[in-house]
């Protein structure tokens, strides 16, 4: 049994070419937001705040990224009746520091079948703040199939 493991490690340049497309798709739709990427760690590695993007979401974008990279799910899934008042998964929300995050908008970034960050988009809708966020993810994805590789 190995006691380490090898993982794909998301770059600065990768995250910048994600958060580019994300704001390119925001001002296509019409909506400043603010683009949190994290890295596998669950660590800041790229922020973006669009101009007229809410400041109170600067926060909820870097959680919503942190949970889906710490879950390895997007944040979606946590927008269920499970995790509303009553519910068994209730008060997951105060864990983490208060980080962990159920509102929809943080998708993680699979590269290989490995999750290696994640993207939290904040300031639109729930539907607005995942497509920005997928458009991001999508572009990242083009670059890596481009340049044969996972070394981004």
């Amino acid at each position: 049994m190995a006691a380490t493991r090898l993982l794909p490690i998301l770059s600065l340049d990768a995250a910048k070419v994600a958060s580019e497309a994300s704001q390119q798709k925001a001002e296509e739709i019409g909506v400043d937001v603010n683009i949190a990427i994290v890295d596998s760690t669950l660590q800041l590695l790229h922020f973006a705040r669009m101009t007229n993007a809410k400041l109170t979401s600067v926060d909820i974008a870097i959680n919503k990224a942190f949970t889906a990279a710490g879950h390895r799910v997007p944040t979606s899934n946590y927008n269920t009746p499970t995790f509303f008042p009553g519910g068994m998964g209730f008060g997951i929300q105060y864990t983490n520091g208060g980080r962990f995050c159920t509102l929809t908008g943080g998708v993680p970034i699979v590269i290989d079948g490995v999750v290696v960050g994640a993207m939290g988009v904040s300031s639109g809708t729930a539907e607005q703040d995942v497509e920005i966020a997928e458009t991001g993810i999508k572009a990242m994805n083009t670059l890596i199939k481009r340049t044969q590789g996972p070394r981004l």
